[in-house]
């Protein structure tokens, strides 16, 4: 009979195989790893214009840093345009490929210049809190004013909604949003 102590690691157990703790000792990738199952490191960000000053892939880029910095070191960052008249959110998106973006992410992030419940129906913001909320990928929010009530950011499933501006404000809005993620 051998006991724990008698093994050394990576050596199959009497009348079976090596256990995990075995195998990840040898340096060999546990079953997860091997088969790509587990949680997503990767915080994909799409933002829109936070105003005049700000656009969208600036915004986008300065709240990607603050993530960084914050110990996510993958983020998908997804400049959103400036939505017009009589622009199909729905086909947008698709174009951008963010449904597989964002089931390959940890969390998403939706940057917004205004969040207010009467500019939601059909906003891109709106249309991605849904689908990130249909498939069960969290979903946090920087915006330069949140007019929102406690009953609209829960319709959106918003887990936290930060207030930033400028560039330097959206930096920390990242790095606080990557300690939740």
């Amino acid at each position: 009979m051998t006991s724990s102590t008698d093994r050394q690691a990576g050596a199959p157990r009497p009348g079976g195989s090596a256990s995990s703790t075995d195998r990840q000792a040898a340096g060999a990738p546990s079953w997860r790893q091997a088969h790509g199952v587990g949680i997503s490191q990767r915080l994909l960000i799409a933002c829109a214009p936070l105003g005049p000053r700000v656009s969208a892939a600036t915004a986008a880029s300065a709240i990607a840093r603050g993530a960084q910095s914050g110990g996510l070191l993958e983020t998908d960052v997804c400049p959103l345009p400036v939505a017009g008249d009589g622009m199909d959110v729905r086909v947008l998106l698709d174009e951008l490929d963010l449904d597989a973006r964002m089931r390959g992410a940890r969390a998403v992030i939706v940057g917004a210049e205004r969040l207010e419940e009467r500019t939601l129906a059909g906003s891109v913001t709106f249309e991605i809190a849904t689908r990130a909320r249909q498939s069960g990928v969290p979903a946090y929010a920087v915006t330069g004013a949140d007019e929102l009530d406690a009953f609209d950011a829960r319709i959106l499933d918003l887990q936290v909604v930060v207030r930033a501006r400028g560039v330097r404000a959206l930096e920390r809005a990242g790095l606080a949003l990557a300690r939740l993620a």
